[in-house]
């Protein structure tokens, strides 16, 4: 008959007999076998993913915190379960039979005694935890190897060495000393860094420091440039390379005297001696064909077919760059901004427009042969906003009347990047293209594609194809505009398939950003797509970047992952970079590292910034190193370590079958868990699933990771879906994969309307929801507000302005503005979500038991989900009935 789970053994909330929480941790008893859901997908009743859906909101915790500091040389953790360690438990059989197949019957019946969802791991409890025992005090840097807050923690970063955790995060702050403990682990050594992340207001930005012709001082054998963790000898007449020991002549010029410990008497004067990150400023021997470089330029590229034009996307366009150019991105103090400025119009053919200040009016030339594009005026197409602006203005007053009546519906697309490459290139300067896209490029031209969408190709062999380029002509073009800092930002409105793996190559290698708004419409999305356009107008952007990352000995960065070019093993090339996106590094063991010296990694950015100015921005990290496996279970990071295997998976599809991505996944979570069972947990009956304290929350992320549509799509999920949010995620950064993966659940209802704070998240589940509330859930591309069937009508009326439940309309995109301290505490909680993310949400109201309610829950991501990902708590059982089997 139907099995009983015995219960887990640890329960989030604190138990009035608990001691400080112990850094191993014990869910007991879940059961040995259940459906095997990762592989082909099983009957459709038997579980059910969401989607890739949001991140985890939820952290991990590094070292436990200060009150039970690691006990030296105590290399078995004690297991407590959330709480004490227990005994055996009464009442419960030995084995664990097995579960009943769920997709048999119509309606599983549940098994009497489930595992209790309240007492597996909670990522609302981890989140909690972590901002109230580490939100409080400032971050510090200055000690290596610290594991810093969750990124759902606020917290304040004192830069004393180290990089900010905003710039760099690590799977693992403790390294392993050889390569056969990491191989044991099977933990990936990995960095996700962020080389221009934006800093809070009350955080120091870089230093900028110029050492005038001579530039950086640099190692003379590996060319690391001076940082903190530099040794100085001789009384400071030399200093010895941190990275690769080598011994370098201090130049006249640099030369200072040391103190009684060794140290540099200007230490604190100078950035690159005391401080975690800084910038150079470069000299011109690091500048493209050794001179310095022009300030960039926008070129701002618009689709002018019949469909872009008949959805008012055109003139919406037009109006609004009217005002945005006013704000394009200046350096410092600057009164204006360097960038110049250029326009372009295109169907079937390019039209060019010259805007030179000296004109009355603007002149089009228009380009039909493209074939071999080229640019057909010089002088007059880039300019400058000020001087050119009542030309400019007309421009933009034209174009949508000049197209009003166009009946052309074919574009071309390649031709258009062509354009923009060739005009930057007889600028000579870098840039970015800025193009609104509407359909498949069947034109007739190079890069020409055809429609091969085909949905019955997933779960086969050949459902790669699907994510990988129809043509290698994208590679080629991309690798041309990387050489000329030529960055291309892609905005696409689609009302059908356009084949963004095909289309989106050149962003993604260059750099760049897509935005997608399927199936535009002016009232409801105009709002979304302006916000994202006015942020990526304005956000900070390094051109013509090339980052390197170096490593002390024993350690090379061996795979990165990213929006980005490489020719070689070693430079990250992007013709821009900006502040959102982020490159993941992988480490490999080549040698072996000591406990005593640690290891080290350096990130430079070299870049020109949006004045012209060419910069080195440095990075450096500490990271300490082990011999017990313990130590390094004791420093990972989960939703680091979730980024990067999600990434990892990412690109894995580009090759394998979906199916073997996941199955590899299971696979590597499982031999990450059983080798700390093994060797870090204290004995106990096979029966119970130890985690360890910071990895606790590995098992349900990872259940999110393998459900997400790129891994596991729901039947009405599009393949240029997954092909944008394959690319999406590859560049995101911890806090976006966070609520990307485990997306954040509120009670608008519980929210306190007179204070400034959000009402405590709960888990993403529907057992969580109460039909008398309102909750919001947000996952960093969509907030949606679902209102129970029960809600008082009160309520209703406040937030919505009508009277009752059956009159919310399901088409609004934006909460009605009233006067009443509900409406207006629902609002600011959307308005402060909106700006923590890195583009603007789709608002979504859905009413209970309406059609649209399947797509919410798709993102209650402990649910099953429709598409065959299962449950948190069958996962969790699945996971256990793997690592038992690796320990058999």
């Amino acid at each position: 008959g139907p099995s009983s789970y015995p219960p887990a053994t640890g329960a989030p909330r604190p138990s009035p007999m608990q001691g400080p929480p112990l850094p191993g941790q014990a869910v007991a008893g879940a059961p040995t076998s259940q459906p095997n859901h990762v592989s082909s997908p099983p009957p459709p009743s038997s579980m059910s993913g969401p989607h890739p859906g949001p991140p985890p909101m939820g952290g991990l915790h590094g070292p436990p915190p200060p009150t039970h500091p690691p006990q030296p040389g105590y290399q078995m953790q004690q297991n407590g379960s959330f709480g004490q360690a227990r005994g055996p438990q009464p009442n419960y059989g030995g084995v664990f039979p097995g579960t009943p197949n769920y997709g048999s019957q119509p309606g599983p019946p549940p098994p009497p005694k489930r595992l209790d969802p309240d007492s597996i791991p909670s990522p609302i409890q981890v989140i909690e935890d972590d901002r109230s025992n580490r939100g409080s005090e400032p971050f510090v840097t200055g000690v290596r190897g610290q594991v810093p807050p969750l990124v759902t923690t606020n917290f304040l970063v004192k830069d004393q060495g180290n990089a900010s955790p905003r710039y760099i995060r690590c799977t693992s702050y403790n390294i392993p000393c050889t390569s056969d403990m990491a191989k044991q682990s099977q933990v990936p050594l990995a960095a996700v860094i962020k080389p221009l992340a934006t800093l809070p207001p009350e955080e120091t930005l870089p230093y900028l420091v110029d050492h005038g012709e001579s530039g950086p001082v640099r190692c003379n054998r590996c060319k690391a440039y001076m940082c903190p963790f530099m040794q100085f000898i001789e009384g400071g007449r030399r200093f010895q390379c941190c990275f690769c020991s080598c011994v370098t002549e201090v130049p006249p010029h640099y030369f200072q005297h040391l103190d009684h410990t060794g140290k540099r008497v200007d230490f604190y004067d100078r950035p690159e001696l005391s401080l975690g990150s800084y910038e150079f400023l470069a000299t011109v021997d690091y500048c493209k064909n050794n001179k310095f470089p022009s300030p960039p330029a926008f070129i701002f590229m618009i689709d002018v077919s019949y469909n872009a034009v008949k959805s008012g996307l055109v003139r919406l366009i037009c109006e609004e760059l009217k005002s945005l150019l006013d704000y394009l991105p200046r350096e410092g103090n600057m009164e204006e901004s360097a960038i110049r400025v250029g326009f372009v119009t295109y169907n079937k053919v390019l039209h060019f427009y010259n805007v030179k200040s000296s004109l009355a009016q603007p002149q089009m030339m228009v380009v039909s042969d493209v074939a071999d594009m080229f640019v057909p005026l010089l002088d007059g197409f880039l300019v400058n906003v000020n001087e050119s602006r009542t030309v400019i203005a007309s421009l933009l007053d034209q174009i949508p009347e000049m197209f009003a009546d166009t009946r052309e519906t074919e574009t071309v697309f390649a031709p258009v990047i062509q354009a923009g490459l060739e005009a930057l290139k007889a600028a000579e300067c870098a840039g970015k293209l800025f193009i609104f896209h509407t359909s498949l490029p069947i034109a007739e031209a190079p890069g020409k594609l055809k429609n091969r969408d085909d949905r019955k190709l997933i779960n086969t062999d050949k459902e790669k194809t699907l994510f990988q380029p129809q043509t290698s002509f994208y590679n080629n073009l991309a690798k041309d505009c990387v050489a000329q800092g030529c960055c291309v930002d892609l905005f696409l409105f689609p009302n059908q398939y356009l084949d963004v793996a095909t289309l989106g190559v050149v962003t993604y290698q260059t750099g760049g950003s897509i935005y997608k708004y399927a199936y535009f419409q002016l009232e409801t999305d105009q709002d979304r797509f302006l916000n994202d356009l006015r942020r990526d107008v304005q956000k900070e952007v390094g051109f013509d970047a090339v980052m390197r990352v170096r490593t002390s000995t024993g350690i090379r960065a061996t795979d990165f992952f990213g929006a980005f070019y490489m020719s070689n093993t070693t430079d990250v090339e992007m013709a821009g970079l900006d502040c959102d996106k982020t490159i993941t590094v992988e480490f490999k063991h080549d040698d072996k590292l000591s406990e005593d010296n640690g290891a080290l990694l350096q990130c430079a950015l070299l870049y020109t910034s949006c004045a012209g100015q060419r910069r080195l921005r440095i990075h450096n990290l500490s990271l300490n190193c082990c011999t017990q496996l313990a130590d390094l279970y004791r420093n990972c990071e989960t939703d680091t370590l979730i980024n990067y295997l999600a990434k990892y998976a990412y690109r894995g599809v580009l090759s394998s079958p979906v199916k073997t991505v996941r199955d590899a996944l299971v696979n590597q979570c499982a031999q990450i868990l059983a080798c700390y069972r093994k060797n870090c947990a204290s004995p106990s009956s096979a029966g119970q699933l130890i985690l360890p304290e910071c990895m606790k929350l590995l098992p349900v992320y990872l259940n999110c990771v393998l459900k997400s549509d790129v891994l596991q799509p729901g039947p009405e999920v599009t393949t240029d879906d997954r092909a944008y949010i394959r690319q999406l995620v590859t560049s995101m950064d911890v806090a976006e994969t966070n609520v990307f993966f485990y997306p954040r659940l509120l009670p608008l209802t519980k929210a306190d309307v007179d204070s400034d704070s959000l009402p405590a998240a709960i888990r993403n589940s529907e057992e969580r929801l109460s039909k008398g509330d309102i909750y919001l859930l947000e996952n960093g591309l969509n907030i949606f507000v679902w209102v129970g069937v029960n809600v008082q009508q009160g309520l209703i009326q406040n937030l919505f302005g009508v009277s009752s439940f059956s009159q919310i309309s399901n088409t609004l995109s934006m909460l009605p503005i009233l006067e009443n301290p509900f409406s207006k505490k629902v609002r600011s909680i959307v308005d402060m979500l909106q700006v923590q993310r890195s583009r603007y949400m789709k608002l979504i109201i859905l009413k209970q038991e309406d059609k649209l309610e399947m797509l919410f829950k798709h993102f209650l991501v402990e649910d099953k989900s429709l598409s065959g990902g299962a449950s948190y708590v069958d996962f969790l059982c699945h996971m256990h009935k793997e690592i038992r089997q690796l320990l058999s």
